[in-house]
């Protein structure tokens, strides 16, 4: 195995690669006169953002939870509804799409995180599916055929739009980097230490007198929020939202990502949505039944390497290592 000072720079320069990718997408894009890979990595940092914030409950808490991508729909559905009703001030939108965030996983994780293994991930599922069904139930957004999203956010500004494809890429990266910034300091923080205890062994940090319900709830909550986050700005890409965003095969896209990545690492999120999306970009190219390609190579991934592409990088690549 790698010694930690080598597989702390392969690590770093993967993370400038992948970050760096990511910054100069737009340029080689507009280089290749190819506008639509802007739009593909700006949805891929969406889901990046979404991936991040499941990083926080699955890789360091261990909560393996198959209904996050309800706050994706959350926050998508809030811009909708909004703009359903020409109120189109982003900072109004985003502060409603939090508080719902917020509240909802509140309520939600207190429930869920009253139960453990196989029947949390049940109930995380089934909480969701509740969701899913009630807006495909309410004809006045669209039901099952989604909601059209006729005006953008309006951010109060001529100096930044979301109608600007350009201006719209670089504040969601922006947005990805703040997240990816406060998943690293809130993760080594005392609270981080808590809660990859807890993973490791509840028990014990309860005779120890920590609260851990609450740790674990209060980190639930958060990750919840930065997952709404994600929805605000997923509506804004494509002018639109369906039920299809909160169904529970989402969630369980994230999960794939966060695995393909590695879980418990900071990159992770980002390295797994960045491979996720663009081998199925690859592989829908080549034949619409794409899935039987992508599931056997995701199923290789964890077998070869169950920490993702982050457990690649401890390989020995040779004898001078």
């Amino acid at each position: 195995m790698l010694s930690l000072d080598n597989l702390q720079n392969r690590r770093k320069v993967l993370g400038v690669l992948v970050i760096g990718l990511c910054a100069l997408a737009p340029v080689a894009a507009n280089l290749l006169d190819e506008p639509y890979y802007i739009n593909l990595f700006a949805r891929l940092m969406i889901w990046a953002i979404a991936a991040i914030s499941l990083n926080l409950i699955l890789g360091y808490g261990g909560m393996i939870s198959f209904g996050h991508s309800l706050y994706l729909g959350i926050g998508a559905y809030t811009v909708g509804i909004f703009a359903y009703y020409d109120i189109n001030n982003f900072y109004i939108q985003l502060v409603a799409a939090l508080m719902a965030g917020f509240c909802v996983a509140l309520v939600f994780g207190s429930i869920c995180l009253r139960t453990r293994g196989v029947y949390f991930i049940m109930i995380t599922m089934a909480l969701t599916q509740m969701i899913y069904f009630l807006s495909i139930s309410i004809e006045e957004f669209g039901s099952d055929d989604g909601l059209i999203i006729y005006v953008r956010s309006e951010l109060g500004t001529d100096l930044i739009s979301f109608d600007n494809p350009i201006h719209r890429y670089y504040v969601i990266f922006l947005v990805m980097i703040a997240c990816l910034y406060f998943s690293h300091r809130l993760i080594h923080s005392r609270f981080g230490y808590v809660i990859r205890a807890a993973k490791s062994n509840e028990t014990r940090m309860e005779v120890l007198g920590y609260p851990t319900f609450r740790y674990r709830l209060a980190c639930f909550v958060i990750a919840g929020v930065m997952c709404t986050v994600a929805g605000v700005l997923s509506a804004n890409v494509e002018k639109f939202v369906s039920p299809d965003i909160m169904h529970w095969t989402r969630s369980g896209e994230l999960i794939f990502m966060v695995v393909l990545g590695g879980m418990a690492s900071m990159m992770g999120p980002i390295t797994g949505a960045l491979v996720f999306w663009l081998l199925s970009e690859f592989f829908a190219r080549i034949t619409e039944h794409w899935h039987l390609i992508f599931g056997p190579f995701l199923i290789l991934v964890v077998l070869l390497s169950p920490r993702g592409i982050d457990g690649l990088l401890a390989l020995k690549r040779s004898a001078n290592d």
